[in-house]
């Protein structure tokens, strides 16, 4: 068991455009990651923010899609963050990301000595763990990646709102089941928030909600049309293809 547990695989994302190293056990990305880093409209010359990066791959992703931006990718597993590392490196985009080991719900003072200072990003990307605890996985890695202690989510946007600039932005996915507390951990802190369900086939209620906020805004919510990962008949619908193979932004801000 241990040696299954220390095993490394190597995975492609995006076609290939980006090649990842994870655990064969515990907490794997997939197409969470792809589907937020496709939905924070970051620009070359910005800084964006991973938390709870785990290999790295959200913020790896979105790093190839925008040259010129630059990533700080914070993990709280030393294991994950290492590979996190390995991963800047395996993709030649050291020049531009950077992995640090730190726990999100840490304060002020370690986030800036990491070099996160307040108000020092222009975008949050995070899918933050969202099982119950009753729920939780048995598998300690995967436990800590996907399982929510009760009032997780108000710290995990605390913190983004502390780092983001003025009128920054925070993207995130969720379970759609727990719209509702995205909603209300937002509320004090973001405006302008844009939903976009994720929908397994056509017909199907949405399993995720990718959401999107901009610090300070009172601006209007708005319900975007969902989004379809596959046809009925099980092949992956065109605009999934796009996103998760070919590297295409999804736009949740509405101009």
């Amino acid at each position: 068991m241990a040696a299954e547990a220390s095993r490394i695989s190597e995975d492609a994302v995006l076609g290939g455009k980006v090649i990842l190293r994870q655990p064969v056990r515990g907490h794997r990305f997939g197409h969470d990651a792809v589907l937020l880093a496709a939905a924070t409209p970051a620009q070359a010359g910005q800084h964006a923010v991973e938390l709870g990066c785990g290999v790295g791959a959200a913020g790896l992703v979105l790093a190839r899609r925008v040259e010129g931006l630059t990533v700080t990718l914070v993990e709280l597993d030393a294991a994950l963050a290492a590979l996190a590392n390995e991963n800047i490196l395996r993709n030649a985009l050291a020049e531009r990301v950077r992995a640090v080991c730190l726990d999100v719900t840490a304060g002020i003072a370690e986030f800036s000595a990491a070099g996160l200072t307040p108000g020092s990003a222009d975008h949050v990307l995070m899918n933050p763990p969202f099982n119950a605890p009753q729920n939780a996985s048995p598998d300690r890695a995967r436990q800590l990646a996907r399982s929510a202690s009760p009032g997780m989510l108000v710290q995990w946007v605390d913190a983004a709102a502390r780092i983001l600039r003025p009128q920054g932005i925070l993207t995130q996915i969720w379970r759609a089941d727990g719209l509702a507390d995205v909603l209300a951990a937002l509320t004090d802190k973001f405006g302008a928030i844009a939903i976009l369900p994720v929908h397994p086939k056509p017909g199907a209620a949405a399993i995720r909600v990718l959401v999107s906020a901009v610090k300070g805004s009172k601006g209007p919510l708005v319900l975007l049309p969902g989004f379809i990962l596959a046809e009925t008949d099980n092949k992956p619908s065109a605009e999934a293809e796009a996103v998760l193979r070919a590297g295409a932004a999804l736009d949740l801000i509405r101009h």
